[in-house]
């Protein structure tokens, strides 16, 4: 059994990018915790900042608790993500805690900053879990990097509109109805979507993107990933061989 970690920017943002894979590796038994940077304390319309971080936390567990899933959240300022030493050791102690084979978070370049931001912390963290000298907190410090993979950004573009290709894909098509599930359980979020990003079907955007990429790879519903693999981060395809048959890959690769 493998320990997976899916470390976003916000509540919603894995359910949005990856938790099709995610359900597909908790009905093979791996164990998983899905973790944010931000409790996304600015995403509403309705309530101050304090009362939609706590909504927020409580829809994130909600949802990651669909698929047996803990959750967790570094609490780290909407929309002031950086990667700094306070972030870096609060990310680092969630890594720490987690103790994950396989960490899954955001691609670096994005359309939100935080978003890019939350890529570079969780991939320097994933480089100092190991390091005992570098102090974060109780949980102990791991015995190797864990493997670390990107997954799609939103759109499948960066924020210069470049697409970005993923490596590979995982065919999610038996999950689609439980990454909705999931979607949904962040009820606050309708509202602030429909406002700020002009999206007035939130679950349909997603099932439009995850059917959008399942039919590059011939199949109903996929998710995009991109593996970290620069020295001294592993480089065998711990993912790809744990989702087994779901994995796509690009023709002529």
């Amino acid at each position: 059994m493998a320990a997976v970690l899916a470390f976003a920017a916000h509540p919603d943002d894995v359910e949005n990018l990856c938790a099709g894979t995610l359900a597909l590796l908790r009905q093979r038994g791996h164990r998983l915790v899905i973790a944010t940077a931000s409790a996304g304390e600015c995403g509403s319309t309705a309530y101050e900042p304090a009362e939609t971080a706590a909504i927020r936390e409580r829809e994130g567990a909600a949802a990651a608790a669909l698929i047996g899933a803990e959750f967790r959240c570094a609490r780290l300022p909407d929309l002031a993500v950086f990667n700094d030493d306070d972030a870096r050791r609060r990310v680092t102690e969630i890594i720490r805690w987690a103790q994950p084979d396989l960490v899954m978070t955001a691609a670096p370049a994005d359309y939100h900053p935080d978003h890019e931001a939350t890529s570079q912390l969780v991939r320097d963290a994933c480089f100092a879990a190991p390091v005992p000298n570098y102090r974060t907190g109780p949980a102990a410090a791991l015995e190797t990097i864990p493997h670390l993979y990107f997954m799609d950004p939103v759109g499948g573009r960066d924020r210069e509109g470049v697409r970005v290709e993923p490596a590979f894909a995982v065919d999610v098509s038996a999950f689609l109805p439980i990454k909705r599930r999931m979607l949904e359980a962040h009820v606050s979020q309708v509202e602030w979507v429909a406002k700020q990003h002009a999206i007035a079907d939130f679950a349909g955007s997603m099932e439009a993107w995850s059917r959008h990429q399942g039919q590059r790879f011939g199949v109903e519903a996929a998710e995009g990933f991109r593996q970290y693999r620069h020295h001294p981060y592993p480089t065998t395809p711990l993912l790809q061989g744990l989702v087994g048959d779901a994995l796509l890959t690009p023709a002529g690769r």
